[in-house]
């Protein structure tokens, strides 16, 4: 079956599985139709279960604060990637932007979306678990694709929130009253998590059936496989503080030149590139991303459609001569203002009923591996080989090398250079800088110089770096208190 075909049921499922389903955290009644046992007795159906996760943060916007593909934008509004149209008139936007956010404003916010999708990735568990229709490939590869979206989903959920309910099952009489857990708690499950996903799936790419293979050179890098649960670890454990293991996880990845390779910087976002190691595949017509059509500014210029733009935060940060300003920032000129924004993804959506799809989101790529391992050697003091991989990327970027310009740079210096380079590479996207800030405990260094510039005088309070939790949520869940601060 094509990864077409596999997209077309996956739509219809997602539809079946996901409009029957409560948020996790505020079930009250029995398990729904999305744990239905005959979803996961048929391989075909099984398959398309796990593919709504991938459908659905790919048809998702990247400013929508909702599905986690939005951080791209919301993060980059929340932090200081990106500035707001203020004729949009987004009042959602616009709470990001002057991080002004509340248990009323912020309405359904990422907290309630995400949760949905873990309900359905412990059904999914569940359902696989039990299962006794299924080809044994199809089983164990969708159990390990559980496994790594059960992680990939707690990994931005404890980013954003801090201690979150650890949701485990679709049991409602636990669920309906569950309380917040340590993150420390969370940060382990997401390690197990990923260690049995790295155990269960594939080195390989695979089709849409859940077994075979593509050859050599034309994978669709659009399931999740076993170096993009690698990754995802590497980065957990970065996130730790854990960083030998960071450095481990990492290099396991980068030692496989055969599948990943850095690319040019003007093949890093096509579909099925060798830098690529998890990407989405589209799913609207005439169009390739959602990228392209919300941050690619057309001729007539911001709208409530286009409404933000890059900062000049940002673009001061890009050296001179880095090439990936020339490649991947555009700009606008409209009633004498000029306007940057991001041009990593190119092609908008089209009026013609057939456009050629050459652009895929791109959700881990291999250039953050080479990052995590620098940042990772650095803090542990071996200075040559961190540089070493620093300079992977600045000579992709057309920069001097730090072994030539800086080789006795001292190791403080080193780390905020690689998170600056880390800032340029991964700018708008999936929200890195907005983390980094948090990990790196220089949030309120940052956002207490930008936040009066984007919301005309107003001030930034540290607790400001977490989201709070609707007013909604709150009242579902006798339980669940909310984000300290708020």
């Amino acid at each position: 079956m094509t990864c077409k075909r596999i997209f077309i049921l996956t739509l219809i499922f997602a539809s079946f599985l996901l409009s029957n389903c409560k948020k996790l955290v505020e079930i009250d009644g029995p398990a729904t139709n999305v744990s239905s046992k005959n979803v996961y007795n048929n391989d075909a159906t099984a398959v398309g279960a796990i593919t709504s996760l991938y459908v659905n943060l790919s048809k998702s916007n990247p400013i929508d604060p909702q599905e986690l593909s939005g951080l791209s934008g919301i993060g980059g509004l929340s932090a200081d990637e990106f500035d707001y149209y203020s004729g949009a008139g987004n009042s959602t936007l616009a709470v990001y932007y002057q991080n002004f956010l509340n248990s009323q404003n912020i309405y359904n916010g990422f907290w309630g979306t995400t949760y949905q999708r873990l309900y359905v990735v412990n059904a999914a568990l569940e359902g696989l678990e039990s299962s006794t229709g299924l080809t044994p490939l199809v089983k164990q590869h969708l159990m390990g694709e559980a496994r790594f979206m059960r992680a990939f989903h707690y990994f931005y959920l404890v980013n954003l929130y801090g201690d979150v309910p650890l949701v485990l099952s679709t049991d409602y009489t636990i669920n309906a009253v569950i309380k917040r857990s340590a993150k420390t708690l969370v940060y382990n499950q997401i390690v197990t998590d990923l260690k049995e996903a790295q155990n269960l799936l594939s080195g390989s790419y695979l089709s849409g059936d859940g077994i075979t293979a593509y050859p050599f050179g034309s994978e669709e890098r659009v399931r999740p496989n076993k170096w993009a649960a690698t990754a995802l670890l590497a980065r957990t454990y970065l996130f730790m503080e854990q960083w030998a293991n960071a450095e481990t996880q990492a290099s396991m990845v980068l030692a496989n030149t055969s599948e990943f390779q850095l690319e040019s910087l003007d093949k890093v976002f096509l579909k099925n590139n060798r830098e690529a190691i998890w990407q989405l595949q589209p799913t609207q017509l005439r169009s390739n991303t959602q990228e392209a059509d919300f941050f690619v500014i057309p001729p007539e210029g911001l709208s409530s459609y286009n409404a933000v733009y890059l900062s000049s935060e940002l673009l001061k940060d890009f050296e001179i001569g880095d090439q990936r300003k020339n490649n991947w920032v555009s700009s606008l000129s409209t009633n004498g203002t000029l306007y940057y924004y991001p041009y990593k993804y190119k092609i908008k959506k089209s009026s013609l009923t057939d456009v050629p799809v050459t652009e895929y989101s791109t959700v881990v790529r291999l250039a953050e591996l080479y990052l995590i391992r620098a940042e990772s050697r650095a803090r542990l003091g071996n200075l040559v080989v961190a540089i070493s991989d620093v300079d992977q990327i600045r000579n992709r970027a057309g920069l001097p090398l730090v072994k030539d310009t800086n080789p006795n740079i001292n190791q403080e210096d080193l780390i905020n250079l690689i998170l600056r380079e880390k800032r340029i590479e991964l700018f708008t996207e999936w929200g890195h800088r907005w983390l980094d800030l948090k990990r790196t405990k220089k949030i309120d260094g940052v956002m207490s110089k930008v936040t009066p510039k984007k919301s005309n005088g107003g001030t930034w309070k540290s607790y400001q770096q977490y989201y709070p939790i609707s007013t909604y949520e709150l009242q579902s869940n006798p339980n669940l208190t909310q984000t300290p601060g708020y």
